[in-house]
């Protein structure tokens, strides 16, 4: 019974398998001979015509923008270090971060006592020196007197003496009283010799007095500049940033307690490439003092002012290139030492330059040209400027009025046709090709024989082959499908 069960089931399947391999032999020759049915046409070998955008270019003058970024320096600013070793005894309310000051104000007292008695000493040291010069003066004009009077007795002497021997020379006088009055001679001359030996000590007193005072006067300068060391003032009108000191602190000597900072000094310092950099140069190299303009963005707003250039960096830094440049803020209000900022000035203008998208230029700088019966050609250009997404271009065989192709890809190429979409243009209808009986009926056919295609699809597309004129878009793909 087993035996003949299995028998039967065996029979069943092979009689399915050969009536399902019946009906896919049905269905390709009825499909092989609804395709002979139709007269064949020669294969049309249709040309691919590519869409792509294009721009129209317009030659003239342009001012090329250049566009950089940097940082805000402050151009101003001084270190606050304490002069002279201490403890801080008082500090100035406006001495913290950020904090405002004018000039001359005083920001941080050190404890005076010790430099305030050094400077007491030093002055009662220069007044004893004054006195001193003083006593040296007198005794210098007394010894004056001395050597003056003594030359005069001196010369009375001398008078005596003469007589004296006048007398002798008549005969009516005595050797005794001649050498009397040649004694007296001797000792008055010695008597100037003394005094003027007290002379010569005074003026070596009154120049040591003077000396003396001189080194009191120096000494008492430096005691009161250490005196002055122990009060920072500020050198000018600004900001404070650093703050690192506190009332009862002892500092050491050059010790940073701050910084302060002109916030109406500032400068941008940013870099440029180099071939940028010479558009901003004159004939002999030097720097051109053009505008630019600083902009920061304060996340929702830009903060702007205009500036200026001043100078290009002495060097370049290892491991960089092109030149480091330097804008003087104008009207820097608002802009704080350390922002982050972005510079945009503009260079020289060119002449008969277009601009155009950096996609329409390729890697080996030419241009696709739509010239006649819409097809393609390559044309070099010189790419002079690049600013975002447009670059500045110049070429001797493109004039204004012609279109290029706005972005390049690796389809477009030289000689192949274009649709060409322009700018604001409506969008054109696909184009409808008329069809003869037996190509329509061809389609169709192909269409009804496609097992794999959706019944839905399968009714749209029937219906658009129905129609008096198809699109060719649809003719194409149905043809690349059979090859045809």
């Amino acid at each position: 019974m087993k035996f003949l069960t299995r028998s039967l089931m065996g029979l069943f399947l092979t009689a399915l398998t050969l009536g399902l391999l019946a009906a896919g032999g049905y269905a390709v020759i009825a499909a092989i001979s609804a395709r002979n049915a139709a007269p064949e046409r020669p294969a049309q070998a249709r040309e691919r015509v590519f869409a792509a955008n294009v721009v129209t270019l317009d030659f003239g003058t342009r001012v090329p923008r250049l566009t950089a970024y940097g940082e805000i320096r402050a151009v101003r600013r001084l270190e606050l270090r304490a002069a002279a070793a201490g403890r801080i005894r008082d500090l100035s309310p406006n001495f913290v971060e950020g904090g405002t000051v004018s000039a001359g104000e005083l920001l941080v007292q050190l404890d005076p006592a010790e430099a305030q008695a050094a400077r007491d000493t030093a002055a009662a040291a220069r007044g004893e020196a004054q006195a001193a010069l003083a006593l040296a003066e007198r005794t210098m004009a007394i010894a004056s007197d001395d050597l003056t009077a003594a030359g005069r007795q001196a010369d009375l002497r001398r008078s005596a003496l003469d007589r004296q021997r006048s007398i002798d020379a008549k005969g009516f006088g005595k050797a005794a009283d001649t050498e009397t009055a040649e004694l007296a001679v001797s000792a008055a001359d010695q008597a100037v010799l003394t005094k003027r030996t007290a002379l010569s000590a005074a003026e070596a007193g009154l120049d040591q007095a003077r000396n003396t005072l001189r080194r009191a006067e120096i000494t008492l300068g430096e005691a009161e500049r250490k005196l002055r060391d122990t009060m920072i003032r500020a050198g000018f009108a600004g900001n404070l940033a650093g703050i690192s000191a506190v009332k009862g602190r002892v500092v050491a000597t050059n010790e940073m307690l701050g910084e302060l900072i002109d916030p109406a000094a500032l400068e941008v310092s940013f870099r440029v490439s180099t071939a940028q950099f010479a558009r901003l140069t004159d004939a002999a190299g030097a720097l051109v003092p053009m505008q630019a303009e600083v902009a920061l963005d304060l996340q929702g707003r830009t903060l702007s002012a205009p500036a200026t250039l001043v100078r290009v960096g002495a060097a370049v830094e290892t491991g960089q290139t092109g030149r480091q440049l330097f804008a003087r803020l104008d009207a820097p209000a608002g802009f704080k030492a350390g922002d982050f900022v972005t510079v945009t000035l503009d260079a020289p203008p060119l002449e008969a330059v277009a601009e155009v998208p950096s996609a329409a230029v390729g890697a080996d700088g030419r241009v696709l040209l739509l010239g006649a019966g819409d097809r393609l050609a390559a044309v070099p250009v010189e790419v002079l400027h690049r600013q975002g997404d447009t670059v500045l271009i110049r070429a001797a065989g493109l004039a204004t009025g012609q279109e290029i192709v706005a972005e390049r890809t690796p389809l477009l190429g030289e000689g192949l046709k274009l649709r060409p979409l322009r700018p604001g243009a409506a969008a054109t209808a696909p184009a409808l090709v008329p069809l003869d009986a037996a190509h329509r009926a061809r389609l169709i056919a192909q269409v009804e024989a496609n097992a794999r295609m959706p019944s839905e699809t399968k009714a749209r597309l029937l219906a658009q082959l129905a129609e008096e004129a198809v699109p060719a878009e649809l003719i194409d793909r149905l043809e690349a499908r059979t090859g045809g």
